[in-house]
C-alpha cells in the first residue's frame, strides 16, 4: 500500500466521523426540538387544566352562594306561610280586646278566648303542627312524654301514664315538647 492509499484511507474514516457528528449534531437538535415542542405541549395542557379547574371553582363557589341564598329564600317563604296562618288569629285577639268588659260576662270571655285558641290550633295544624296529649293508661313512650313524677293509682298499669299534666307538640312527626305526665310505678 502507497502512502497516499493509507492517508485516503485515515481521511476516509475522518470524515465518516465528521459526517456521523454532524448527524448527531442534528439529532440533538431534533431531539432539543422535539423537547422545546413536548415542554410546550405539556405548558398548554397545564393551562387548559388550571382554567378548566378555576372554572369549576367559580362554578362551585356559585353553587355556594345560590345554595346560601335558596336557604334564605326558604326560610322566608316557611314563616310567611306560618304568620299568614296566624294573622286571622291575632285579628280576632283584637276584637276580643276591643270588647267593653262591662257588658260580657267572665264565660262569655272564657269562651271567646277557647274559639280563639281553637283557631290558632286550627291555624297550627295547617303548617304541620298536632298535640300530644296522652290519655290515662295510655303507654310511657319517652320520645313523647316527660314523667315529671310517679303516681300510684287505681286501674293503671306499671309504665303507663296516670294524668297529663301539660299538652306536648309534635311539628311534622317531630316533638317540639313532650307532654308532661304522671307515671304509675
Amino acid at each position: 500500500m502507497s502512502d497516499a492509499e493509507r492517508n485516503q484511507e485515515q481521511v476516509t474514516p475522518n470524515a465518516a466521523g465528521g459526517d456521523g457528528a454532524a448527524q448527531m449534531g442534528d439529532a440533538s437538535m431534533n431531539e432539543g426540538d422535539q423537547l422545546s415542542l413536548d415542554l410546550a405541549s405539556l405548558n398548554n395542557a397545564l393551562q387548559d387544566a388550571n382554567d378548566k379547574y378555576l372554572r369549576m371553582l367559580a362554578d362551585y363557589q356559585n353553587y355556594q352562594r345560590r345554595s346560601l341564598q335558596n336557604e334564605v329564600v326558604a326560610k322566608r317563604e316557611g314563616a310567611k306561610s306560618v304568620v299568614a296562618a296566624v294573622v286571622p288569629v291575632i285579628d280576632h285577639f283584637d276584637l276580643a280586646l276591643a270588647q267593653d268588659t262591662s257588658k260580657v260576662s267572665a264565660e262569655q270571655i272564657a269562651q271567646g278566648v277557647k274559639i280563639i285558641r281553637d283557631e290558632l290550633m286550627k291555624a297550627l295544624a295547617t303548617q304541620g303542627v298536632s298535640t300530644i296529649v296522652p290519655q290515662k293508661n295510655d303507654l310511657f313512650e319517652p320520645g313523647k312524654h316527660a314523667a315529671v313524677m310517679q303516681q300510684p293509682a287505681d286501674g293503671v298499669d306499671s309504665g303507663h301514664v296516670v294524668a297529663c299534666f301539660q299538652a306536648g307538640y309534635t311539628f311534622n312527626d317531630q316533638v317540639l315538647r313532650p307532654a308532661k305526665v304522671s307515671v304509675a310505678p
